[in-house]
């Protein structure tokens, strides 16, 4: 199979350098309209794809990001691993702004998003109990290291609703009683949709803050955020012009089951399938539903 590398490109990266024949695409998807056009190209051979999660100009909210159409969308397009960069706010001391943290844990605590592609007529469960490809992330954490970045490999993300900061309350019990290690508003229900499509996700979270549980640096001060960002989106493209190289072009079957995620998951009786759920799902789980 062709490796197609996905980005999924978080505040501040809205755009990615020297692809070859890049073109920006309309991508239909019957879970509504992705967040924008969808860049594609080449990258030292390797096919990519590459989606600003807030739409170029930043015009989604996290709560208003069509997660759906955006994890569909790249399905269709053929991507095979995809790569999730964001911002975050820190809990831990040592995790900096400007260091990148490779998640591998979430905690979900957004209430008003549609989470899964699968419903009434056509029910599924999968496993997102290792909710990151560990091949992904190691090929994410190497190359984010050869730009110089301290990264940090492994830590829990707390998802949250926003689009407000935490209160003090929230972030220590986050932290001290949750064991949480970064904060944002946009990996879920990302990551779970990118299972259920079989695809391959790894999470890098890029600090900004220490969100306001640091008596040093206290509230959030979004200033001071959108100057971290900056460098940050820098790093992080330098850290995808790395990924080709170590990815390669064609792509054996992931060691760790992402994309064999729906072997077992499927409930529905196949005489009891929706048959427009069944066209609907046709690129997220074609494969089991033999599409």
């Amino acid at each position: 199979m062709e490796t197609m590398i996905g980005v999924i490109g978080g505040s501040g990266v809205y755009q990615m350098d020297g692809l070859e024949g890049a073109e920006w695409v309309d991508v239909a998807s019957p879970f509504g309209t992705p967040s924008d056009q969808i860049l594609t190209g080449r990258l030292d051979g390797v096919a990519m794809a590459f989606l600003p999660r807030h739409g170029r100009g930043h015009v989604h909210s996290p709560g208003s990001v069509p997660y759906r159409a955006n994890i569909d969308a790249l399905k269709r397009l053929g991507v095979t691993d995809v790569i999730s960069v964001s911002a975050c706010g820190s809990f831990r001391e040592e995790m900096a702004p400007g260091d990148f943290v490779v998640v591998d844990q979430f905690i979900d605590r957004t209430f008003a998003r549609e989470k899964s592609f699968f419903g009434e007529g056509l029910v599924a469960h999968v496993s997102v109990a290792h909710p990151t490809c560990p091949r992904l992330s190691e090929a994410c954490a190497t190359a984010a290291r050869a730009t110089g970045t301290t990264v940090h490999e492994g830590g829990t993300y707390l998802a949250m609703e926003g689009p407000q900061f935490s209160s003090l309350a929230e972030s220590k019990l986050y932290r001290e009683v949750w064991h949480c290690d970064v904060i944002g508003m946009t990996n879920m229900p990302e990551a779970k949709l990118a299972r259920e499509a079989e695809l391959c996700y790894a999470s890098i979270a890029m600090v900004t803050d220490y969100d306001s549980w640091h008596p040093q640096h206290g509230a959030v001060d979004i200033a001071d955020i959108i100057a971290t960002l900056s460098g940050n989106a820098e790093k992080a493209r330098s850290m995808l012009a790395q990924l080709p190289g170590l990815l390669g072009g064609t792509r054996a079957p992931c060691p760790h089951g992402c994309d064999r995620a729906l072997d077992n998951a499927m409930l529905t009786a196949p005489d009891k399938r929706d048959p427009a759920m069944v066209e609907k799902l046709s690129a997220v789980a074609g494969r089991v539903l033999g599409g």
